[in-house]
């Protein structure tokens, strides 16, 4: 019968109806009988696609293969295996994955318009498991061992097998095998130390130890560059040459210096961290470094590309000692512009180690810090000046200027408290101006040279996206021009109408949302966030790979050397998808901790606000906890709400609205931290 199925639907390249497909079979009753259950065999084999009461032969072109990467609240998305799909992820809904994990190459079945107007997704076969384990809460039901998962959407306990002196106990994590669901090993109760990061480390395959051939390479360098390293580069010892970084940090990428020249302009040096100089290509610190991609950052761990050795030490640009770099000396305007760009391998000692904190106090006029950095207070006023000229600059070009905060977790005794916003002051600011002038001056430098560059490229966003947010934003008085003539100034100037506003950040996430995602790229189509038409990431090579393959790149072409052959499109593939996994484990652990916190707190009241209307009632994402959760409708009161438009319901009986961007009181009445799930009420409303 499967044979006759695919033959008959090979020849019909149109949709058949179930009736059409009987008939044109000639199926007797014991086969059709069999035909529903045959045809769905064939519909997760990916050979048809069944659309209501009718069926398709699906031909390779709607086939793609892709890494999977699962949200938390239960989507996913792909990653092209192919770059011509073009830089957009495939979204996977819910109920769609096949028990797909985060890291599982997979092939999915597309549609190019989903219900969102983007590309959507049915995964129909695992090609290659990115791990062996799943991670769950062990249970007991009548007596017999479960797990409810924690890394699928399988949200009915799975019966697990125990292996012979191996008992966990009720609300224990646990590994299980994923093909036998043998139990694999108990880590304990997600509240004790260390647990939440070994399940989320491994979930999101995160390398934690390096191969013992990287380590014995990093053991064998020196401890600080010899003097033959010192050959062939620029002498920048004699600047007075700063790093910038947050007080906890230990791997320091760039250092900056400037000066001010007689006709009025500024001389900025950018120094960077010439990582290429001791992981060379091929060697076993290279792989280690590719496998990884970047650096993940957790609350209290971090997983760094190399071995601390480098990454802390000799590449690490310390205080006061001899450091091997390569620097971009530009030549700036009074308007912003750059006069002149050099670039070449040198060599620093810088003279302080700042601190974010320390150099926003100077700049608000504390004394004490002003006099403790009396001898460099001079050149930080002069890079003040310098950076608040780029962004005016940059800004007037159309490039977005995003002020999200981001959670940072308060910690008292070991305990998690608080959780508060964190802070971007001034010197956050200046920092990331003088990189965004480096990274552009290298991306337009290999790009004029016409020589090979790994760009970070944003492409510009879909039509259908952009006519959503402009009829968003019609519902709060913003009038934007057609979707297709947007630019990304008219979305800066959205952005800065709600400055100080309720719904900043409600407005800034929907700015985001219609956005695609950065990724890096062989092919140079330009960075519309950044309203440059080249850009690449050079400034950070001991965390990021990426930057690592630029200084590679860069100082071949500065020798004059023709480029050597480099899979580039994979590389960039590559990096992208690390990059996605390591924001994801970083976020999650984050959430699960919030979560963990917020369930102490079940019958408070909160303030928060409506981000989203859906199936299952409002979403409402807390001010202070950066988690949101659903208002069921079952929860609003007596009565029926209908959709108004897509931003606002409305109460039948009593009339009663809720819009997105609503600020709302809630009540806290369920938290489940493994599932991620939260439930709330309505709370006493302001009037």
């Amino acid at each position: 019968m499967e044979k006759k199925i695919k033959e008959y639907l090979e020849k019909n390249k149109k949709p058949v109806s179930l009736n059409r497909l009987i008939k044109a079979l000639n199926l007797n009753k014991k086969e059709r009988r069999k035909l529903a259950g045959t045809l769905n065999y064939l519909e997760k084999k990916g050979i048809l696609k069944i659309m209501g009461d009718r069926i398709l032969r699906v031909s390779q072109a709607q086939l793609l293969r892709g890494t999977f990467s699962l949200n938390p609240r239960g989507f996913g998305f792909v990653t092209p295996e192919t770059p011509d799909y073009g830089s957009q992820d495939i979204f996977i809904p819910p109920h769609q994955t096949a028990g797909a994990v985060t890291g599982d190459l997979v092939e999915v079945l597309i549609r190019e318009k989903g219900r969102q107007g983007k590309p959507e997704g049915r995964i129909v076969r695992i090609l290659k498991k990115a791990r062996t384990s799943l991670y769950g809460v062990f249970l007991e039901i009548n007596y017999q061992p479960y797990a409810l998962p924690m890394d699928t959407l399988f949200e009915e306990p799975l019966p697990i097998k125990l292996k012979a002196r191996k008992k966990p106990k009720p609300g224990q994590i646990v590994e299980i095998d994923r093909t036998s669901l043998e139990l694999v090993r108990v880590l304990g109760y997600q509240d004790e130390p260390g647990v939440d990061l070994k399940v989320v480390i491994n979930q999101h395959n995160l390398p934690d130890e390096f191969s013992k051939e990287a380590l014995e390479e990093a053991a064998s360098m020196p401890d600080e560059p010899q003097p033959e390293d010192l050959q062939d580069r620029v002498d920048y010892r004699n600047w007075t040459t700063v790093t910038i970084d947050g007080e906890k940090a230990q791997d320091f990428d760039d250092a900056v210096s400037i000066k001010k020249l007689s006709n009025g302009n500024f001389l900025l040096g950018v120094h960077i961290a010439d990582v290429s100089h001791y992981v060379r290509p091929g060697s076993a610190l290279d792989r280690d470094a590719y496998l990884r991609g970047t650096s993940v950052y957790f609350p209290d761990l971090t997983l760094p590309m190399l071995p601390e050795k480098l990454s802390n030490n000799l590449c690490s640009l310390r205080p006061r000692v001899p450091r091997l770099t390569v620097s971009v000396i530009m030549e700036i305007d009074r308007k912003g512009n750059v006069v002149k760009a050099n670039f070449h391998p040198s060599v620093i000692k810088t003279v302080e180690r700042l601190t974010y904190t320390s150099v926003f106090k100077i700049f608000q006029g504390d004394s004490e810090e002003q006099k403790r950095y009396q001898h460099i207070l001079s050149d930080l006023f002069t890079m003040r000046e310098l950076a608040q000229i780029l962004k005016a600059r940059r800004l007037k070009q159309g490039s977005l200027d995003f002020d999200l905060l981001e959670p940072e977790l308060v910690y008292q005794e070991g305990l998690l408290t608080a959780v508060m916003p964190s802070e971007r002051n001034e010197a956050h600011c200046l920092i990331e101006e003088f990189m965004l002038a480096a990274n552009v001056a290298v991306a337009n430098y290999l790009t004029d040279l016409n020589y090979p560059c790994l760009y970070r490229v944003h492409p510009a966003p879909a039509r259908s996206d952009l006519e959503k947010l402009r009829n968003l934003l019609v519902h709060f008085g913003i009038q934007l021009p057609r979707a297709s003539q947007i630019k990304s100034s008219d979305l800066q100037k959205v952005i800065e109408s709600f400055k100080g506003q309720p719904e900043e950040k409600f407005i800034t996430i929907q700015v985001l949302r219609s956005l695609k995602l950065a990724v890096y790229s062989e092919e140079n189509c330009g960075h519309f966030g950044l309203a440059q038409t080249a850009y690449t990431h050079f400034t950070s090579p001991i965390r990021r790979y990426p930057d690592l393959v630029i200084h590679r790149l860069l100082k071949r072409a500065l020798a004059g050397r023709k480029p050597r052959p480099l899979p580039l499109a994979e590389i960039a593939l590559h990096c992208s998808q690390r990059e996605r996994i390591a924001d994801e484990a970083e976020r999650s652990l984050i959430e699960w901790r919030i979560l963990r916190l917020l369930k102490n707190k079940l019958g408070e009241e909160f303030s928060g606000m409506i981000t989203d209307i859906n199936r299952a009632g409002l979403v409402v994402e807390l001010d202070d906890y950066f988690i949101d959760g659903l208002i069921p409708y079952s929860a609003l009161g007596d009565d029926y709400f209908l959709k108004k438009n897509e931003k606002t319901l409305r109460g039948r009986k009593t009339g009663a609205t809720f819009s997105l961007g609503d600020k709302v009181r809630v009540v806290l009445v369920s938290c489940n931290p493994i599932l991620k799930k939260v439930e709330f009420v309505l709370g006493n409303q302001a009037d």
